[in-house]
């Protein structure tokens, strides 16, 4: 049986990205290359059948990997129990790839109930559909979602009417979205009932608009160049609640 070299070269290109990531620091996002890139390594070790010497390469260079990647996965796990962990992305001006699904997707899980989100620029047109775009990730991500709650500043205008739409087709998923409104807010983050914070210098409007309706980017927010902004990631077992006070 023929090896398969698309499997192979797949699993190469996953597998660099993750190293690169790793050396960057970006430990959770390095680690879900490395499990991708690990699971396509099985995939080539099988389609090489009875080439042994091809698949005893292969099982070492995977047996590296995933040595790495089990640190990795003890590390991000002690250091959350310490409440130390924290992870730095800078995202460059006109970069593509940081969708919301890019940058938070693999925090959520079924352990995320509750999300609060701060963000004083929720006012506009493209930004409620920034929030709306969030809201679609965290439905299709959170199994078990209950709660949206945002603060955010106040505008005169249809706001009220595009928030108040959002919070009825939320209602339908059975997920209560609560707004309230601060004049003074400035910082900017996400909150998971899971532990993960996750802070956007620019909050969640970070994209450039797009060159038009029918440009690339209107709907991939991956395809869509962004603002430069710097992301930070922490975790806590004890995050904080606005919504509680």
């Amino acid at each position: 049986m023929a090896g398969d070299p698309v499997a192979e070269k797949a699993a190469a290109s996953v597998l660099k990205r993750a190293v690169e990531l790793d050396t960057a620091r970006r430990f959770t996002e390095s680690l879900v290359y490395y499990q991708e890139g690990l699971q396509l390594l099985m995939e080539a070790i099988k389609a090489n059948g009875q080439d042994e010497n091809r698949r005893t390469e292969l099982r070492k260079r995977a047996k590296s990997y995933m040595s790495r990647a089990e640190f990795l996965k003890k590390h991000i796990e002690n250091e959350k129990e310490a409440g130390k962990y924290h992870e730095k992305i800078e995202i460059s001006a006109n970069s593509t790839g940081h969708s919301y699904q890019k940058v938070l997707g693999r925090f959520l899980d079924e352990y995320v109930t509750k999300v609060e989100i701060e963000d004083p620029y929720v006012r506009s047109t493209h930004q409620v559909y920034n929030l709306l775009r969030l809201s679609e990730l965290l439905v299709g991500s959170c199994r078990n979602l209950q709660s949206i709650f945002l603060l955010t500043g106040k505008e005169s205008g249809n706001q009220q009417d595009m928030l108040d739409e959002l919070k009825q087709s939320l209602a339908k998923r059975k997920v209560v979205l609560t707004v309230e409104y601060s004049n003074t807010l400035h910082d900017r983050e996400i909150r998971l009932d899971n532990g993960w914070i996750i802070k956007i210098g620019r909050g969640l409007d970070y994209f450039r608009p797009p060159e038009g309706k029918f440009s690339l980017g209107y709907c991939d927010y991956d395809l869509r160049p962004c603002h430069a902004t710097t992301v930070d990631i922490f975790h806590s077992s004890k995050v904080r609640s606005v919504s509680n006070k």
